[in-house]
């Protein structure tokens, strides 16, 4: 008997085993009939799946070619936490946003808000180096910094390559140092007769491992490099800020202070919001946002776990990379 056979069961009661087979035909129809409601879901989800990404693709590219016709404003970035590979603090992020920013016939200058802890030398190096480029291409359209809860160690590290940057009186600035730290777990592991085994080619390929012993060479190698990212550090901020910097010993200590303070050494010139920058000072009080915002693929993805590999990779690394903070 196939799917396609009708059910009778008055017509069938008189073969004998009549009963299994028509429980047998029942569920054999009643599968039938899940499997084609699981596909038609499945379908009707893919087909509402993509209409939600076109349209955002759609009003995405709707919303910036109106942005080519929004007249006379001041064009404004945020930071908003730790600057890393990714989130707004990017060099991913920032730098298409700058160049927008910039290249806008209408925005009559740029104003990047940022509050952050501080976070990657590379990232940060990139950021400022596009900034730089970008004000020699567009000598005439100004960036300014306004500072809000923080411009610390990379935060601030991008910062300096602004014209001008406006703090809060209380605003947190400074830190200009750079920090690499870890754990070790060698008097534990001795204490309790852990035996750690770990094969190398290269004699110092497990540098930095936390369960190892750290040599002094290894200690001299991780100063050194430390050292260097630091001077680096050090001479953006020289550059950038040229003779306002007040410098004295404490200046490039790690120390960071609060807004007023920072006024007086050099470190910021003002203070100032968005609004009173863009108004007072750019004559331009029509703030248009220029922030490169997650988008919804990017988002879809991530819940379904897209990124959790990229992640894990970072997470188990970062402990042990240079940090401007």
């Amino acid at each position: 008997m196939t799917n396609d056979t009708p059910l009778n069961p008055a017509a069938d009661s008189a073969k004998p085993g009549w009963e299994k087979t028509f429980i047998e035909t029942l569920a054999m129809e009643a599968l039938r009939e899940q499997r084609l409601r699981r596909r038609w879901g499945i379908f009707f989800k893919f087909i509402f799946l993509s209409l939600i990404i076109y349209g955002f693709y759609f009003f995405s590219d709707l919303g910036t070619s109106e942005m080519d016709n929004l007249g006379r404003h001041t064009a404004l970035i945020e930071i908003n936490g730790a600057i890393e590979s990714e989130g707004s603090g990017s060099a991913n992020a920032l730098i298409p946003a700058l160049n927008r920013a910039f290249s806008d016939s209408g925005s009559v200058g740029v104003v990047m808000r940022i509050n952050s802890p501080g976070g990657s030398p590379v990232q940060a190096g990139m950021i400022n180096d596009e900034i730089g480029r970008l004000r020699k291409e567009y000598p005439k359209k100004p960036l300014y910094v306004v500072v809000d809860e923080m411009c610390a160690s990379g935060g601030y590290y991008i910062a300096v390559a602004a014209d001008k940057i406006y703090v809060n009186k209380a605003s947190i600035v400074g830190s200009i140092g750079v920090l690499m730290d870890g754990f070790g777990f060698t008097a534990l592991m001795d204490k309790f007769g852990v035996e750690r085994r770990l094969l190398t080619a290269g004699e110092n390929k497990g540098f930095m491992d936390p369960f190892s012993p750290q040599t002094e060479k290894q200690k001299k190698f991780s100063q050194s490099m430390l050292d260097e990212i630091h001077q680096q550090f050090i001479d953006v901020v020289r550059k950038g800020r040229g003779q306002r910097l007040k410098e004295t010993n404490e200046t490039f200590s790690g120390l960071f202070w609060i807004g007023s303070k920072a006024v007086a050494m050099g470190l910021a010139d003002d203070f100032g919001t968005v609004d009173t920058v863009s108004r007072d000072v750019l004559k331009a009080e029509n703030i248009i946002d220029y922030t490169q915002k997650e988008g919804l693929p990017e988002r879809v993805l991530k819940k379904f776990g897209a990124s959790i590999g990229s992640g894990a990779v970072s997470t188990l690394w970062k402990g042990h990379t240079p940090v401007l903070r």
